[in-house]
């Protein structure tokens, strides 16, 4: 029986700005202190993307790496790193900065990458981490003072079996497109072998419509990692000739009965 596959693919916008904040403005403040007249175009914004977390000061202090605007004078200032809340066992935190990227005349079309400091107050300890409501991250398999980011089957991912739940990590952790189909030819405590199958041209809309799209089909093999099914080759010939000159320790058992592939 067929199941469908599905991935989640989340766009990131050029700029994250907090709502709410897109219209107001930030006073400059001199080195005296002595605030001077509203600076226009500054925004209040989050960083486009995380990309790591880190501990720090013996885990009392997260550092936050952003990607945030660069390529002009003066695209970011007032950065800074926050602890939100600590609930279930999840740190909170948030970073923020002032831009003026939105401006087209700021030449700030560029990126760069920073580190905000979060101050803890207490170890961090085995807690979660998330970010900006976004990314989430966990000490628990990493390698200090890194953390791990959590995918999307979650921090503790489950252990590979031969049952659909399992079938449906190794689709999502494969590079195909989204809406893909998939049939299990083989599994056990090791191997897994699926064929999927995407419908492949213009999108039509009911049967009938005068519209007609065609299949594209592969055959994948998948090996039990730590967190999951590992897509590691794909072959559509048939019986274990072709796939074992790639993966001669692929069992006999799983490949001798495989037709050839039918690529529609």
């Amino acid at each position: 029986m067929r199941r469908q596959g599905t991935r989640v693919v989340v766009l990131g916008a050029a700029l994250a700005v907090l709502a709410g904040c897109g219209t107001e403005t930030a006073d400059e403040t001199t080195d005296a202190g002595t605030a001077t007249a509203t600076a226009s175009g500054w925004t209040l914004a989050a960083p486009i993307r995380i990309d790591g977390i880190r501990t720090a000061d013996g885990g009392r202090s997260l550092v936050v790496e952003a990607e945030v605007p660069d390529g002009g004078r003066d695209c970011v200032r007032g950065l800074r790193g926050e602890l939100d809340t600590v609930e279930h066992g999840t740190v909170y935190v948030k970073v923020t900065y002032e831009t003026r990227s939105l401006d087209e005349d700021s030449g700030c079309t560029g990126t760069r990458r920073v580190g905000a400091t979060v101050k803890l107050g207490e170890p961090l300890g085995a807690r979660r981490v998330m970010a900006n409501s976004m990314d989430v991250y966990t000490p628990v398999g990493a390698t200090p003072p890194a953390l791990r980011q959590c995918g999307e089957n979650g921090c503790d991912p489950t252990p590979p079996r031969c049952t659909p739940a399992s079938y449906q990590q190794a689709v999502n952790d494969t590079d195909i497109p989204q809406h893909t189909s998939w049939e299990e030819r083989g599994c056990d405590d090791t191997w897994l072998v699926l064929d999927l199958s995407t419908r492949m041209g213009p999108a039509c809309g009911d049967p009938g419509d005068g519209c007609s799209s065609s299949g594209v089909s592969q055959r994948w093999f998948y090996r039990a990692g730590s967190t999951g099914w590992r897509p590691v080759a794909t072959n559509g010939g048939a019986g274990c000739a072709g796939i074992h000159e790639v993966l001669p320790k692929l069992p006999e058992h799983l490949c001798a009965w495989l037709p050839g592939l039918d690529r529609g």
